[in-house]
């Protein structure tokens, strides 16, 4: 009886021994995909900026536009609400606004509109062939529809946000609708 009761102790103590797995990734994991790797753009500040100017940072990457209706402002809502729940490891995150229309994103709309989720976050624009060349390269799916009869069109577009780990590797792909705390887990698993 003894002899069993050591034998039990000793097997429950060494099954605390084993290495805990760890914790899984909400988002889909992309780890190793070999898309979506490099990013020359300009920031709505004037000055260059590549996904390399961010390394030590968790950096969150979306493509929309300013006049964008719904996905977009959802989107950089939601992304603003996931900084407030990381409190003060928000500071290791830059969330980083693609435009998909260059034409009418301006940097001085950039910069009025970003920042206005959260002071943190940088807009990137470029020319249509800069912004035609980018998206193709991240396999982002993005159609100008045509104007109505005042000019304003809107533009149909991947909605979905990929993630890179602080070494500018990319890890994750967020599918729109993410919720904040999901994204909010995710990126504390990459700090």
């Amino acid at each position: 009886m003894v002899r069993a009761l050591m034998l039990c102790l000793m097997l429950t103590c060494l099954s605390a021994c084993k290495p805990q797995p760890k914790e899984a990734f909400e988002a889909t994991d992309i780890t190793g995909a070999d898309f979506a790797s490099g990013l020359h753009l300009t920031d709505h500040h004037g000055k260059p900026a590549s996904l390399q100017d961010f390394k030590g940072k968790v950096v969150v990457l979306f493509f929309g536009y300013t006049h964008c209706p719904d996905v977009c402002p959802t989107t950089m809502s939601d992304m603003a609400q996931t900084m407030k729940l990381l409190g003060k490891d928000a500071d290791q995150v830059q969330v980083l606004f693609v435009t998909l229309d260059p034409a009418r994103d301006t940097p001085d709309v950039l910069a009025n509109y970003v920042p206005y989720f959260d002071p943190r976050f940088i807009g990137l624009y470029g020319t249509e062939a800069e912004i035609a060349g980018t998206a193709h390269h991240f396999k982002i799916s993005a159609t100008k529809q045509p104007p109505d009869a005042r000019g304003n069109y809107s533009i149909d577009h991947s909605a979905g946000t990929y993630v890179y780990d602080k070494q500018g590797k990319i890890r994750l792909y967020f599918n729109y609708g993410a919720s904040p705390a999901m994204m909010a887990h995710d990126l504390r698993l990459l700090m």
